[in-house]
């Protein structure tokens, strides 16, 4: 059965703080089959990712200039949001952040999926743990519902997609096309627990993950699809490439 413990950790503060210790600090009991969900935030915090808010910075501007792509704020109803794609993810202002940001604007971590290996070699030196995965986490918001749910940003330790091609269903008719997302599934559960607001839980460890597989490869390209080839390519066409800000 599939156990989540979140971690109550000292108030990480940005600009800039160092993630490794805290991970020393805070994280006691990491088993060998554990996955380690770690907030985006303190990720960014880490590496210095965060702007002090004033009116010398404007919010849009900043979050054109992080996008990869956007829809502009004019053509959302309501004006509420930036649209943005960025490392493979729909995400609300380029995942730009304020809240417990401290008076300071929270960018996304550079180059996820490489820092989640960092992080990954960390745990697996220092603690001389072999199977260990890290999932670095956010909030989400999906088309047509209500709220927010975690996604993932960056992984490392495992293959992020268990596949079903091949098996048979109840009836023996065999699936051609089923797979599970693994790596968005524990997120989503993980960020459940962690919460949105003042909790100061932005650890959690997630154990007895089923349809889980380590691995020492770099498996973000199981999970990643090139937005040509994506069947939801029409509703991505509305992106303006960055380039033409």
């Amino acid at each position: 059965m599939m156990q989540i413990y979140t971690i109550a950790t000292r108030a990480f503060l940005p600009p800039k703080d160092d993630l490794f210790d805290l991970l020393d600090e805070s994280v006691t009991d990491l088993r060998d089959g554990d996955v380690l969900c770690i907030s985006s935030k303190i990720v960014a915090i880490h590496q210095g990712r965060c702007l002090k808010i004033d009116s010398s910075i404007d919010k849009d501007e900043l979050i054109a200039k992080e996008a990869e792509r956007f829809v502009p704020r004019s053509r959302v109803p309501g004006a509420l949001a930036i649209l943005t794609m960025k490392e493979h993810t729909l995400i609300a202002s380029a995942g730009i952040d304020e809240s417990n940001g401290n008076g300071f604007y929270i960018l996304w971590p550079e180059h996820p999926y490489a820092a989640a290996r960092e992080v990954w070699s960390h745990l697996r030196k220092g603690r001389n743990i072999e199977n260990i995965g890290v999932i670095f986490t956010d909030s989400h918001t999906m088309p047509l519902r209500s709220g927010v749910t975690g996604i993932s940003i960056g992984f490392a330790g495992f293959y992020p997609v268990d596949s079903y091609i091949g098996k048979n269903d109840i009836f023996g008719r065999p699936f051609s096309m089923s797979r599970t997302n693994v790596v968005d599934a524990v997120a989503a559960a993980a960020v459940l627990h962690m919460g949105e607001g003042s909790e100061q839980t932005p650890l959690a460890i997630v154990r007895g993950v089923p349809h889980l597989r380590f691995t020492t490869d770099d498996t973000s390209g199981d999970l990643l699809i090139d937005p040509e080839v994506d069947i939801y390519r029409p509703l991505l066409e509305c992106f303006e490439d960055a380039g033409e800000k």
